[in-house]
């Protein structure tokens, strides 16, 4: 049998699905840009890139607006269309934040008591994660600062995440009205013990870079502090890893005076991602000296596990969280939006509880009972 080859159209298709009108610019947006993969002496390779989606909302922590959530769609298809891509880069704008989450105002003002259209909201979120996993490039979370709730789940859906050594990690769910319903119940039991994923997802607690790299959640910490032109560590946490007794408090915070001290220093300090993106570019260098087929049925390989929970949960989760907005979340979303008039960014959680213990409705008086009040200008 003779295999007979049809002429090669002039050309190369373009198989990517969405159009430049997801990206932007002028914040809150996502941008999508192509940066030259460099050499080990940080030379650009001709013609192989870096794509970078970055969340572009400083003023809010990076949060992901709905627009947004389909610009990260639309970024990771892209990149994982283009021929020219070694890996991608997620990361946020701005030294302070890599993600915060959903946008807990447009969650407040728009989604609240709508549990239909959030349900449809978070078909998109779904498909945000799906874009990540199912991207045919090694994906690659830069923490350039707080990756909490949201940020968490969608840093957690990339396949390496590297940190800078002021990033902190956790949930805000169970405190604000919902659940880490949007992978960390998935992913986190995968990358942590399952005491320290439960913890992680209940306590609300934030967590630093240097313990999470310890306990598995991340793959390395750099330095972007600097003092008198030379990087230093971050003050606020302790980075010894052992002290005198033999207990392990690598990655914890300090406390007393040399907290205050620390708190002092971050506040004037200077932020440098330099270092960040040197390990950035070193791993895609890595990257770009394997095989491509090889690589990427390697990465998969170990998609797969984190996947295998995800699609399990993800629609009963969207149908819960959807339903939770005519409740919990409709009241945690409003007392964490009209904190700054109240003073408050959570309900009366003791008086939520006694209501509930007498058997009360969750009507109208119930809420008037547990949301925080504006504050007196008296």
């Amino acid at each position: 049998m003779t295999l007979t080859w049809l002429p090669r159209e002039d050309g190369i298709k373009d198989h990517d699905l969405w159009r430049d009108e997801w990206f932007g610019t002028e914040p809150p947006s996502v941008t999508y840009e192509l940066r030259p993969v460099r050499d080990a002496e940080g030379r650009a390779v001709p013609g192989l890139n870096t794509a970078w989606v970055t969340l572009n909302n400083p003023a809010q922590y990076n949060a992901y607006t709905t627009a947004m959530v389909k610009g990260v769609t639309a970024g990771f298809h892209r990149a994982s269309m283009d021929r020219s891509v070694v890996a991608v880069v997620f990361t946020g704008a701005g030294d302070r934040a890599f993600c915060s989450g959903g946008n807990t105002k447009e969650y407040a003002e728009y989604y609240s008591a709508r549990p239909n259209e959030y349900g449809l909201y978070m078909d998109l979120f779904n498909g945000m994660i799906d874009a990540i996993l199912n991207c045919k490039k090694p994906t690659i979370c830069r923490v350039n600062g707080m990756r909490v709730a949201g940020g968490q789940e969608t840093g957690m859906a990339c396949d390496v995440s590297i940190a800078g050594d002021t990033a902190v990690f956790g949930q805000a769910g169970p405190r604000h009205g919902s659940a880490p319903d949007g992978g960390s119940t998935d992913f986190l039991p995968w990358y942590l013990s399952i005491e320290d994923a439960m913890w992680s997802c209940v306590s609300c607690d934030l967590w630093s870079a240097y313990k999470m790299k310890r306990l598995g959640l991340i793959s390395r910490v750099v330095r972007v502090l600097k003092k008198d032109g030379q990087f230093v560590p971050n003050p606020a946490i302790i980075t010894d890893r052992y002290v005198d007794d033999g207990e392990i408090v690598y990655g914890e915070g300090v406390t007393g005076e040399a907290a205050k001290a620390a708190q002092a220093f971050l506040r004037s300090a200077q932020i440098d991602f330099s270092l960040l993106d040197a390990a950035i570019d070193q791993l895609v260098w890595k990257l770009t000296n394997l095989f491509p087929g090889c690589l990427i049925k390697s990465v998969e390989g170990i998609r797969a596990k984190k996947k295998y929970f995800w699609d399990q949960m993800k629609t009963v989760n969207r149908h819960w969280l959807a339903a939770n907005m005519s409740t919990e979340a409709f009241m945690g979303f409003g007392a964490f939006s009209t904190r700054k008039l109240t003073g408050s960014e959570v309900i009366d959680f003791v008086r939520y509880r006694q209501l509930l213990a007498e058997g009360h409705p969750i009507d109208e008086e119930f809420m008037e009972a547990v949301m925080p009040r504006p504050e007196s200008k008296s």
